[in-house]
């Protein structure tokens, strides 16, 4: 009489199928009832019998295991299933690396914020007091606030500081907009200029609050009315000492390609006599592209101070700085 061995085909095996999402299906394999082979064609049952018993414990575990939906399984985290097939989306490693990088920015920059504008929050009276329209105070803050953030995560590198008007000199400082990290970029600079941002961003907790104190210009985009009290506080501003700062595009480049002046900028600046001050900004929109605001690339930034350019035709300037700034663009690219 033979031995009776365990040796039952693998499609006699249980089966059990599970969708993406670890929930079970009903078992797939018509030759298995209730987790157990049906006995094959020609078999006495006295000897399938013998054969199931020497089996069992085999089956049973079999069963077992295969029913068993694990916990990591069921619980999926967003990063744990990235790149796998099941996942909602697949992130390449470069890709994660940034999202990490930007989640460590934003966290760099909420804490040094915080720390920043009690401090100005502390001084804002005095600064008011002595340096109402300039505010040095509050931008060297910024400035120190820009440089903490920046300097873990990239590179910046100037050119042509030499250009700079001196800091009490008033003038109007125009550049292309490729990012969300040209604020952080340029408040390195150090100067006391004053940008021109939504109305909405002065909602957002510590920073919007902090643009607040430094003397900010609001502004109602599609609103013309808006518009008229912007220029007139600009040129109000410039009148008194102070400069302001404009993204004439009016808004990001989406694909890097630089966008048609509007001449408002120009305008204060041939009615006011003061200088124009074109800056070209290499690289932000590669760290950190328009509508990605949630990712860091890695890379350098590169500003470009150009010479200033005077005169009293607004459409003369306007072409000016665009051409300047477009050949900075050309060269690096």
């Amino acid at each position: 009489m033979g031995v009776l061995t365990c040796s039952t085909p693998s499609f006699f095996l249980p089966c059990a199928s599970f969708r993406s999402k670890g929930h079970l299906e009903k078992p797939v394999n018509p030759l298995i009832v209730n987790g157990f082979p049906r006995k094959p064609i020609g078999l006495k049952w006295e000897l399938w019998g013998q054969k199931l018993e020497s089996c069992r414990p085999y089956y049973h575990i079999n069963l077992q295991n295969q029913c068993r939906i694990s916990r990591n399984i069921i619980v999926r985290s967003e990063l744990a299933g990235v790149g796998s097939p099941d996942a909602a989306y697949s992130l390449t490693e470069y890709q994660l690396g940034s999202k990490i990088r930007g989640i460590f920015f934003y966290a760099v920059t909420a804490v040094v914020a915080i720390f920043m504008f009690v401090f100005m929050l502390v001084i804002h009276p005095f600064v008011i007091l002595f340096d109402r329209y300039r505010r040095k105070a509050h931008h060297l803050i910024a400035k120190t606030w820009a440089t903490l953030t920046v300097f873990p995560f990239f590179k910046v590198e100037f050119e042509g500081l030499e250009n700079l008007p001196s800091p009490d000199t008033p003038a109007v400082y125009v550049s292309n907009h490729q990012s969300f990290l040209d604020i952080y970029t340029l408040l390195i600079l150090g100067r006391s200029f004053k940008f021109i941002s939504k109305t909405g961003i002065f909602a957002f907790p510590v920073i919007g609050w902090a643009m607040f104190l430094m003397g900010t210009i609001p502004l109602k985009r599609m609103d013309s009315r808006s518009q008229m009290d912007c220029l007139k506080r600009c040129m109000d501003l410039v009148r008194k000492g102070a400069s302001v700062f404009f993204f004439p595009e009016g808004t990001r480049s989406k694909d890097g390609k630089i966008g048609a002046f509007k001449k408002g900028a120009f305008s204060i600046a041939a009615k006011t006599g003061v200088p124009v001050v074109p800056i070209t900004l290499t690289g932000t929109g590669k760290l950190m592209p328009a509508g990605m605001e949630g990712t860091l690339n890695l890379g350098s930034v590169k500003v470009v101070i150009h010479k200033p350019i005077e005169g009293n035709n607004p459409d003369i300037l306007c072409n000016k700085a665009w051409n300047t700034i477009v050949d900075t663009l050309i060269c690096h690219s």
